[in-house]
């Protein structure tokens, strides 16, 4: 964290938009982070919700306008590394330039994922999320709220209430609180497995 500079985000508040020149990446400490980008038509495409632990913007590395734009879903504290911090950086732990071309990899299989966002369901939209999160996790426990969900996807409150209600009488899932336990995964794949192919 020494090589970085610590940022405050308020909700809401936008790290970096779409079209803007990068110039380093973000460690996320605390928060939700929604990522999203605008197609040639003007319309917003949810991507990723990116959560702590994970870097964000390493795809403007090179200097090159961000193609994506980044926004808070609720108070956040972020970590900024600049280009030339992370030269330093792997410098001092080599490391991490091994985490960061995972994190480049892992974004690539995001986007491919996305192209087919705009025709996907409600409940395969919910799937992809979670999904993904518990990939970074690597556990299937979410630590997402349904009012979570519902910023992050644009989907309304009653609709996530409706798809995450069937999915405990189904037992795919668990609520605890402000956290999700993800009881059948293999059940989530199988909804994105008719689109996804």
């Amino acid at each position: 964290m020494n090589f970085g500079t610590r940022q405050f985000f308020k909700e809401k508040a936008c790290i970096y938009q779409q079209g803007t020149t990068g110039d380093g990446f973000y460690f996320i400490q605390k928060g939700l982070i929604k990522v999203t980008t605008t197609t040639a038509i003007g319309k917003e495409r949810l991507l990723n919700i990116a959560i702590p632990g994970q870097l964000l913007g390493v795809q403007a590395m090179d200097r090159q306008p961000h193609f994506t734009t980044a926004t808070a879903v609720n108070d956040s504290i972020l970590y900024f590394f600049s280009c030339e911090h992370f030269q330093k950086l792997i410098k001092f732990q080599p490391s991490i330039l091994n985490m960061f071309i995972k994190t480049v990899i892992h974004k690539m299989h995001i986007l491919a994922d996305k192209i087919y966002l705009d025709t996907l369901l409600p409940e395969q939209q919910l799937s992809v999320i979670l999904l993904n999160i518990c990939y970074v996790f690597k556990n299937f426990e979410v630590p997402l709220t349904q009012q979570d969900l519902t910023k992050c996807t644009g989907l309304t409150r009653i609709t996530i209430y409706k798809v995450l209600k069937q999915w405990k009488e189904e037992e795919i899932i668990e609520i605890h609180g402000k956290k999700f336990l993800i009881k059948k995964p293999d059940e989530l794949k199988k909804l994105l497995g008719k689109v996804m192919i």
